[in-house]
């Protein structure tokens, strides 16, 4: 084998072992109470607890509605709660809409925002993803 046949298998072997880098958009989320129905997406449906609702920055004139976003706390928005985040993160299908004055990109159920942080936080920094 020639060297820069040697030198192609090196660097495809390089390449081949990078890792594949998924980027995440970065907004803020609040969360909302029960009742869930009736929805702007799906009327009297009930789609669970794992829901959210979008705010205009990703409510794309319903373009959402079923839409599934993985939701990851990246900390805290104010200095009231320092470590809100729990590490992990959530999946939760778009189902409403959060109107104008929103206070956050995404407004989680209020189960799915427990399950990454801490409710006395009220409002937190996250990274998502459309899953």
């Amino acid at each position: 084998m020639g060297v820069e046949m040697q030198l192609v298998c090196v660097v495809v072997a390089m390449v081949a072992c990078l890792p594949l880098v998924a980027y995440a958009d970065e907004g803020t989320a609040t969360f909302y109470t029960p009742p869930y129905v009736p929805s702007s997406c799906n009327g009297l449906k009930n789609d669970g607890v794992m829901i959210a609702a979008a705010s205009s920055a990703i409510w794309d004139n319903r373009g959402a509605c079923g839409r599934r976003y993985r939701v990851k706390c990246t900390g805290a928005t104010n200095q009231g709660v320092p470590k809100p985040c729990k590490g992990n993160s959530v999946v939760v299908k778009i189902v409403d809409f959060c109107p104008p004055g929103c206070r956050g990109t995404i407004d989680l159920s209020q189960e799915a925002f427990a399950a990454i942080a801490n409710p006395d936080a009220g409002k937190i920094k996250i990274e998502f993803t459309e899953v």
